[in-house]
């Protein structure tokens, strides 16, 4: 099954403050979304509600028509990077991703084929704490890979990367989306946004100010950043 991600209606409050206002979009297959939005907009938390670390107040947040919740085997539907690795510091690099498989039903040969993939097949004896920052987000990007999933969802994917790392990840993530996959991915570095997304939704405030293709949301302006400024400001809604 495809799987579109497709964020409705979405509202989050957290005592009297409103987190997320009717937030609304959809990541589809065979493209890369961009999720952008200053600091404290809601990003992250629209994708923890989307992978079922969070409880929205209403609207919903689906992997292909359903609640996380409700996947059976929710690494081979969407794999995720939010918050780090999420590695023990003393756990070696091919056991952390031993342990998420078998949790998974995921067989076990994957594990090396994902080490392989992201460039630590000589690290896989490596304790994660000895790993550096951008071995790390390489491990991270291990685990999202291992149940061989249709969508990916990303929280700042390239940090800790070096320009190659950069690179890299750039090209992974359009060799996914042109196999068919879905790839949502959220970033501050506007820039490189530019080379790689092809849709964009910005928040600002809990609320989408703008949503399409690069193209579209960038027209009329000197670069993406220029028009994410302008998009930001209150009062700016497109």
């Amino acid at each position: 099954m495809v799987r579109m991600l497709t964020i409705d209606a979405l509202v989050k409050r957290r005592g009297a403050r409103v987190v997320l206002s009717e937030v609304s979009f959809q990541a589809t297959p065979g493209r890369i979304t961009a999720f952008l939005g200053p600091n404290g907009a809601g990003k992250s938390s629209t994708l923890r509600i989307l992978l079922g670390l969070d409880r929205a107040t209403s609207g919903t947040a689906l992997v292909g028509g359903r609640p996380y919740h409700e996947l059976r085997h929710p690494l081979r539907a969407v794999g995720s990077v939010l918050d780090g690795s999420g590695a023990h510091r003393s756990r070696r690099a091919a056991h952390h991703l031993a342990w998420i498989a078998r949790s998974n039903g995921i067989a076990q040969r994957r594990v090396d084929e994902v080490l392989d993939q992201v460039g630590l097949a000589d690290s896989r004896k490596t304790k994660a704490g000895r790993l550096s920052l951008g071995m790390g987000c390489r491990l991270s990007l291990a685990a999202a890979l291992l149940g061989e999933p249709e969508a990916l969802v990303l929280d700042e994917p390239s940090n800790g990367l070096d320009p190659d790392g950069i690179r890299w990840l750039r090209d992974l993530l359009r060799d996914h989306a042109a196999a068919g996959g879905t790839v949502l991915l959220s970033s501050h570095q506007i820039g490189e946004v530019a080379q790689l997304a092809d849709d964009l939704v910005v928040l600002a405030g809990g609320r989408v100010v703008a949503s399409g293709p690069c193209a579209e949301i960038g027209a009329g302006h000197q670069t993406l950043e220029d028009a994410f400024f302008v998009l930001t400001q209150p009062g700016e809604q497109r």
